[in-house]
């Protein structure tokens, strides 16, 4: 059959992301012998116009959606896009009568309540390379299942698990705004944050691909497609099994020299560890912090304390590596105390970055909704596609604002809120400057940054 998918994402700050999971996707049906079309509404230029035309010259008999996120979990400058989607179905309806089955990240975190929100035919939740292939399969002898939402209950492992169909044309646009191409190691996650939907959607267990084919797939990027920075989309990149070893040795072994970045977890790093990412190309290291005293981080469910963020990034510095650390206030157990404390501990870190959010989205299904329900903040089976933010009782939401608003004016490196850089990021992409960038506001950085790109030109 013809299959025509669809990255609906239209998030590009501060860098624009592959549409990876679609690509995925595609792989599988091409593997099974169906005929597909992949279309970034992005890199289209987000035009209505041009979805249509390429409707129209593919005359697919199946269309299916992908939803990377629901908004951007950003209380202080909302941004939503489920309503793209919903004109995204309206358009297609008017110029195609195939069915439209939704899927991706952002859509299995709230299935029902999205389905009914766009008007789509149907919706797969969880993983979906085998249930998109059973679905055309059996579309393709007329037969459509009765409920409108599959749920995915296979895990995939290893070589199960495909490597992407890259498209060559939607590639050109992200090397174009970045030169970052993502690639996935593993899938699921064995921690227990109480406000993240990755066990959820992924499972608790980590289930990582083949080392050889991960390694293929960065080889192909560098090779074929002129990538010139990698993105590990793993939840966690150092996973505590060890398994992130095995990538960085076979690219070593291969040669592979090229610079990249992933999601980190305090605590387990070794020397041997950071020379290996030092020795493929590792550019940046994006901590996943997210709470800044001991307090808070028990309350989110974190396995570390605060002196084990500080111990992380030392090790990065002594191997010249750029930091970035994502903080939340407003978590559970979070006080005017604990805020001031946290302050403080944010300010103190040295040689890294600091990306400062206030509130926590809700999602359904966390620890945090049900603690949300118990304390008042929403009601059982509330419809949370309408974004709501946990800010702990007894923290005045304005006072926290201005206080965070006050305590990181003028420092360069610590950021609140944590969109306010976005646009001259995404500006120093138009010069040609390559990947996350924000290596360039830590102390010292942007003068060497700035020579290492002159040399490469």
């Amino acid at each position: 059959m013809k299959v025509f998918l669809i990255s609906s994402n239209i998030a590009s700050t501060p860098y624009s992301v592959y549409p990876l999971g679609l690509s995925m996707i595609a792989a599988s049906l091409k593997n099974a012998g169906h005929l597909v079309q992949q279309f970034d509404f992005l890199a289209a230029g987000r035009s209505m116009e041009n979805l249509t035309s390429a409707l129209k010259e593919f005359q697919p008999e199946i269309i299916g959606i992908s939803i990377r996120n629901i908004d951007n979990v950003n209380l202080l400058n909302e941004q939503r896009y489920i309503d793209t989607v919903g004109n995204i179905v309206t358009q297609i309806r008017q110029v195609s009568p195939a069915e439209i089955i939704l899927g991706g990240s952002g859509f299995s975190i709230m299935p029902e309540e999205i389905l009914n929100k766009v008007g789509a035919d149907y919706g797969i939740m969880g993983e979906g390379e085998s249930l998109i292939v059973e679905f055309v399969n059996q579309a393709a002898s007329g037969s459509y299942p009765k409920k409108k939402i599959i749920r995915s209950t296979l895990k995939l492992t290893s070589k199960q698990i495909p490597s992407a169909c890259y498209d060559a044309g939607i590639m050109q646009y992200y090397l174009q705004s970045g030169n970052v191409a993502s690639v996935q190691t593993k899938r699921g996650c064995v921690h227990k944050c109480v406000y993240c939907s990755y066990p959820i959607l992924e499972g608790p267990d980590i289930r990582t691909r083949d080392t050889q084919a991960v390694v293929d797939d960065i080889q192909n990027l560098t090779t074929n497609f002129g990538a010139k920075y990698i993105f590990f989309t793993d939840s966690v990149f150092n996973d505590e099994a060890g398994n992130y070893i095995k990538i960085l040795e076979e690219m070593k072994k291969r040669k592979i020299n090229i610079p990249w970045s992933a999601f980190f977890k305090p605590g387990g790093l070794t020397d041997y560890a950071l020379r290996l990412m030092q020795e493929t190309g590792l550019k940046a290291a994006e901590i996943g912090a997210d709470a800044p005293t001991d307090i808070t981080l028990k309350q989110l469910g974190k396995s570390f304390l605060f002196k084990d963020i500080i111990e992380c990034n030392a090790l990065f510095a002594k191997y010249n590596i750029a930091t970035a650390h994502y903080f939340m206030f407003g978590c559970p157990g979070e006080t005017q105390d604990t805020v001031i404390e946290g302050i403080n501990n944010i300010k103190n870190l040295p040689k890294t970055a600091s990306f400062i959010f206030m509130g926590i989205r809700i999602l359904p299904g966390t620890p945090l909704e049900k603690l949300a329900v118990k304390e008042g903040m929403v009601k059982p089976g509330q419809n949370l596609l309408e974004p709501v933010y946990y800010v702990a009782p007894g923290i005045d939401r304005k006072w926290l604002e201005v206080t965070l608003t006050e305590a990181f004016k003028g420092i360069r490196n610590c950021v609140f809120p944590p969109d306010a850089l976005d646009s001259s990021l995404a500006f120093l992409h138009k010069l040609g400057y390559s990947g996350s960038l924000w290596e360039m506001l830590i102390p010292g950085n942007a003068k060497r940054n700035r020579k290492k790109q002159n040399a490469q030109k």
